[in-house]
């Protein structure tokens, strides 16, 4: 009989300790509590699938016994939401009125943001909601710490930079007057870089690099797997399953394929703990834990869809500069310096799909260089084959 309390590994949503293999992050949580310690405001800017949720909502536990913590979520406000600054403010006053009672929010301050919500003329504003805010802040008996996941939401609006132009303004007026109370810190979880928020607003005008969130501290936090991150994850497979694995090889070897990108090596944990079992050649779980075991699980990892792999290709479709660079490296083995300031090494290290060896722009991960060759390599094919046909019915 399966014990219905065992752990598994996951690939979607939250990772939870009680429930999920999953690695110790403690000590990522502890790098990124120093920092709200410390009153800086910054972004958790990482690729697609690569903890970011899992990570605040675990931070989000840490700091309660400290701070009162307002975890709020930019993808339940609708894009119509952004079209005004108006309509943004009721939006975001209606996620504070959720937490309100689970943040500590005084009665005073509840009516407030309630009035703001169902204000029929003079709509309320940012500067409105922001001073607000400060009186919260003054009132509560703890400093407040604001999380917002899913930030790519938002960026896209100008209404979002006006929001990120308050924050500036309060962070400032806090630096400069000791006395004035705003959030102890603010923290922002997304893809992308918010530093370069008018680049992506306007990118056919010049020196627009300058975002209103120039205010935040570089967050230099490491949230890639290392070998002995991911051992320490087999350790608790192998407590509930005695498989008899190497688990130092296997570590080795999961990093080997992935370089740590948190997604691929759960997922090629899942697919051994789930899919593997039972082939044929893969009847013992010695078996399966091994060299073959994980080549098989790659197999079948690269030849799947999922949202990791629809989302690369759609980010190489969208930035032609980074498909070049990808193609280049792949087919031609040309080699190009890493600069962070090459607007195609930028972009693919942002989406995770470039990272740095030797002073070179690599492709980040085995997986990765697969996956983009064979996309590349059939789309060549795709497009020998409509020449021919083209021709083929010209000729007739």
């Amino acid at each position: 009989m399966v014990d219905v309390t065992m752990k598994v590994f996951t690939t979607t949503g939250v990772c939870i300790p009680k429930e999920n293999y999953m690695v110790d992050i403690r000590g990522c949580l502890e790098q990124i509590k120093a920092m709200v310690d410390a009153g800086q405001y910054f972004t958790i800017h990482r690729a697609r699938q690569y903890g970011k949720t899992t990570t605040l909502t675990a931070l989000g536990q840490t700091l309660r016994s400290e701070y009162v913590v307002l975890s709020l979520d930019f993808q339940r406000i609708g894009s119509a939401s952004f079209k005004t600054e108006e309509k943004f403010v009721k939006a975001f006053c209606r996620q504070l009125r959720k937490k309100g009672d689970k943040a500590g929010m005084p009665d005073s301050i509840q009516n407030e943001i309630e009035e703001f919500i169902t204000r029929r003329e003079n709509q309320a504003t940012l500067d409105e909601l922001f001073d607000t805010i400060s009186m919260w802040c003054e009132l509560s008996e703890r400093p407040i710490v604001m999380l917002i996941d899913e930030v790519d939401s938002a960026t896209n609006n100008q209404v979002f930079l006006d929001f990120l132009a308050q924050l500036r303004f309060q962070y400032i007026e806090r630096k400069s007057e000791p006395d004035y109370k705003t959030f102890q810190s603010v923290i922002l979880a997304g893809v992308t870089d918010v530093k370069n928020l008018k680049r992506k607003l306007r990118p056919n005008e010049e020196h627009r690099f300058n975002s209103p969130w120039n205010i935040a501290a570089d967050f230099d936090v490491s949230m890639r797997f290392s070998p002995e991150d991911i051992s320490g994850m087999l350790k608790q497979y192998e407590i509930d399953h005695h498989t008899g694995m190497n688990i130092q090889e296997i570590s080795n070897l999961l990093y080997d394929y992935t370089s740590g990108y948190p997604y691929l090596v759960s997922r090629i944990c899942l697919l051994l703990d789930e899919q593997i079992a039972g082939k044929a050649g893969f009847e013992s779980t010695k078996y399966i834990w091994s060299d073959a075991g994980i080549a098989e699980a790659v197999k079948i990892l690269l030849n799947e869809s999922n949202t990791l792999f629809d989302d690369m290709r759609k980010q190489i479709a969208s930035y032609p500069e980074l498909k070049k660079m990808l193609y280049a490296i792949l087919f031609y083995g040309q080699s190009f310096a890493y600069n962070p300031d090459n607007y195609a090494i930028d972009i693919g290290r942002m989406f995770g799909f470039l990272g740095e060896c030797n002073g070179q722009a690599v492709v980040a991960n085995r997986i990765f260089e697969t996956r983009i060759y064979n996309l590349f390599l059939s789309e060549e094919l795709l497009d020998n084959k409509s020449y021919i046909a083209a021709s083929e019915i010209k000729n007739q």
